[in-house]
């Protein structure tokens, strides 16, 4: 009967794989237009916003900027939409291989309110981004002029009103779009009056014989200049000697004394029976004794797995291609997707877990289980949306787009979490101890402060931290910047140098922890393990102060809230890879001895 639920399970998942990867195949084929001379070519307006707060973008209308007869919005798939993008007709006229010189796209009297609007937005370095068939367009709103003035008061501010577009066609294809604007070209808005304003933009064609299918490209280049994959082979090397030295050196010093261990306590053995034991055998009777707030345990386990194999899951779409740049809300379709898929297995590892630790309320698990990530989530993101709301932002997510979110959660996560708790449950596996545990537990010495569990988790921490540290300023200049990153073979060497150095540091601290007679080691293996995220943490602070010019409340709250979420789900993540190493070891080790 468990056999018959889980294949239907598992042929669900299937269908449900297969139906995404079709989704993200005709989404990155959306673009893939022939077009006639002299046919229009659609141009969207997408948003506005200050260029070093990527988090605070605003519809491209919200400044009055000349606006077609009828405004239409693009119908956006849901990663689209998560990523801030609001896509609207434009008012300029790009059709097929047709020249154009200036054309005035419309005439219009600023009033004092929408000067001081724009003002303000030139001030803050507000750009605005386009998309033509599919191709994305930049461009600055205006600019300050701060030249021989110290004071700002001085400062001379002007809006272009200028656009030229350069546009490369390959017989019936699209290119490359460029757009630039006018220097000579500008409307002084330092002063609080009514302008007339004459919006004009010019459109040049020219043929170019780069294929269609390489039109990408240019934007994927950008991450794979000559610097800067010396810089990033620089981060592997740097990261591959730490795993090189780590590992030599744990192997090392770990097997020598471990075999030391051994041919004392056979010594011993042999020797007397009733010789006291020391070291970490000594505590064979409580090793295996389960932890506190087991089921809270279990369900960090199933929180972690499911995180792990989301992450494994997006970088086998990152390797084969799906995520090329611009390829709109293809990376949180797939997240949102992939995490709805895969909480069946967060489920039955929880409840297999819980079981195995003899324990008796599973629904409460299963329940805890899906509360403990997707909980602090929810809750962020209700305070965060709440502040775009507030701001007006394109960051605050439309009512139809969150019900399509509860849905999702609904039809698809809780069902797989139940189906997955339930077959965990009804797998009864047991938990394989070597070794029989005591009635009651032994005392724990007294241990030297640098033995507890902060000091601990700070050097757990620091090593794997420093193996990732150069790749995560690319990581962070990506997701909170305009740069661009498509070296995802890099990324992921560094992710599996991440995981095993991360599982060696563990195991390590595991077997000092026990020679110390300290048989607490399953909520400390977890959290030395995971601490990782809290220095990943420690970095945003670093990022947002020294390196970025980010700034605004709604941009630092969603900096610090969304990084809190991801740094979460890393201590989740990397603390069940932590658990699983120091649990292989421990099982090993006692299993190797003669314990009465």
């Amino acid at each position: 009967m468990v056999r018959k639920s889980s294949m239907g399970c598992g042929n669900y998942v299937v269908i449900l794989v297969l139906l995404f990867f079709g989704a993200m195949k005709v989404r990155s084929d959306s673009s893939d237009h022939k077009y006639k001379s002299g046919e229009e070519v659609p141009l969207y307006a997408n948003k506005v916003g200050p260029f070093h707060n990527p988090s605070e973008t605003y519809r491209y209308f919200d400044l009055p900027f000349c606006s077609p007869g009828h405004v239409k919005d693009k119908t956006e798939a849901l990663g689209e939409v998560l990523n801030g993008d609001r896509l609207v007709t434009a008012p300029y006229k790009l059709d097929f291989t047709n020249d154009r010189e200036t054309e005035v796209v419309c005439k219009k009297t600023l009033s004092k309110e929408e000067v001081a609007r724009f003002r303000d937005a030139v001030a803050k370095d507000y750009y605005f981004q386009m998309f033509y068939d599919d191709l994305p367009i930049w461009g600055f709103i205006g600019k300050v002029d701060k030249e021989g003035k110290a004071d700002p008061s001085e400062y001379k501010y002007y809006l272009f009103k200028h656009l030229h577009f350069d546009i490369h066609h390959n017989k019936d294809r699209v290119i490359e779009v460029n757009a630039r604007t006018d220097p000579n070209a500008l409307v002084d808005i330092t002063e609080d009056k009514e302008i007339d304003v004459d919006f004009m933009y010019s459109v040049k064609w020219k043929e170019t014989g780069i294929p269609f299918e390489k039109r990408m490209e240019k934007y994927s280049q950008t991450s794979a200049l000559p610097h800067h994959l010396e810089i990033h082979w620089f981060s592997i090397i740097n990261s591959c000697v730490t795993v090189l030295l780590l590992t030599g050196f744990l192997a090392t010093i770990l097997m020598r004394v471990l075999k030391n261990d051994f041919v004392k306590y056979a010594h011993d053995e042999e020797a007397a029976d009733d010789q006291e034991e020391t070291g970490w055998k000594y505590i064979h009777g409580d090793v295996f004794r389960y932890p506190k707030q087991k089921s809270l345990f279990a369900a960090a386990l199933g929180s972690g797995t499911q995180l792990f194999t989301l992450a494994i899951f997006i970088f086998i779409l990152a390797l084969v291609g799906v995520f090329y740049p611009y390829n709109r809300g293809a990376l949180f379709t797939a997240l949102v997707v992939i995490y709805a898929l895969t909480s069946g297995i967060a489920g039955y590892t929880a409840a297999s877990f819980y079981c195995q630790l003899e324990g008796k309320n599973w629904v409460r698990n299963l329940l805890l289980t899906g509360g403990l990530f997707c909980g602090p989530l929810l809750l962020t993101f209700c305070f965060l949306n709440s502040v775009a709301i507030g701001y007006h932002a394109t960051a605050a997510l439309p009512f139809g787009t969150i019900v399509v979110i509860f849905l999702i959660w609904a039809l698809v996560t809780s069902p797989l979490l139940v189906l997955g708790g339930i077959a965990g449950k009804n797998s009864k596996a047991e938990f394989q101890a070597p070794t029989r545990t005591t009635k009651y537990p032994r005392e724990i010495p007294q241990l030297p402060w640098y033995r507890g569990a902060l000091p601990q988790m700070a050097m757990a921490g620091f090593l794997p931290f420093s193996a990732i540290y150069i790749e995560l300023y690319y990581i962070f200049a990506s997701v909170w910047g305009h740069r661009i990153y498509t070296i995802y073979s890099i990324l992921f060497i560094v992710f599996i140098i991440l995981i095993i150095v991360t599982a060696f540091i563990t195991v390590a601290l595991t077997y000092f922890q026990l020679a110390a007679e300290d048989h607490e080691w399953w909520w400390r293996s977890f959290v030395c393990g995971g601490s990782t995220g809290l220095f990943i943490y420690g970095y945003c602070l670093y990022y947002y102060y020294a390196r970025s010019d980010m700034s605004g409340f709604m941009q630092t709250s969603f900096f610090f809230g969304y990084m809190a979420c991801i740094c979460y789900a890393f201590f989740l993540m990397l603390g069940t890879v932590g658990f699983r190493a120091a649990l292989f070891f421990v099982r090993h080790i006692y299993r190797s001895i003669k314990c009465e």
